[in-house]
């Protein structure tokens, strides 16, 4: 296993991105690496970390300005070579079809639930392990 995974978090919201951090911890289950956070305010942002590399899940906020994180998925699924998992973020639950649409791996409701965003986070950790072997 590898010592850490890159998960890049994308919000305006300061707020959002820390909730994400605190409910991820440094390592989400006890079968998956250990986690560093690369953090983006906007969709620009987003594209320059992935064009760097070296990422292995994203967490977009459905709810982010001036760009939502479903359209941001949607882009980054067509653009970018090999693109990481997406993990996105909605406000709420009757949004899943959007999140269907923008092509996101999983999706959770916001305000963060730790275990949920947690396992979900996981998921997709175990799924990217089992890719890149």
């Amino acid at each position: 296993m590898q010592p850490t995974a890159t998960v890049l978090v994308y919000s305006d919201d300061s707020n959002t991105r820390e909730q994400v951090r605190l409910a991820a911890g440094r390592r989400p289950a006890p079968d998956v690496p250990l986690v560093e956070f690369v953090e983006c305010a906007t969709p620009q942002a987003v594209l320059r970390e992935l064009d760097k590399g070296g990422i292995d899940v994203c967490v977009l906020d459905g709810e982010a300005v001036p760009m939502g994180g479903m359209g941001v998925c949607r882009q980054i699924k067509d653009e970018v070579f090999n693109c990481p998992p997406v993990l996105l973020l909605m406000g709420r639950p009757q949004d899943a079809w959007l999140a269907t649409w923008s092509r996101a791996d999983a999706a959770v409701t916001l305000p963060v639930d730790p275990m949920e965003f947690a396992s979900s986070l996981a998921s997709l950790l175990r799924q990217r392990r089992l890719v890149g072997a």
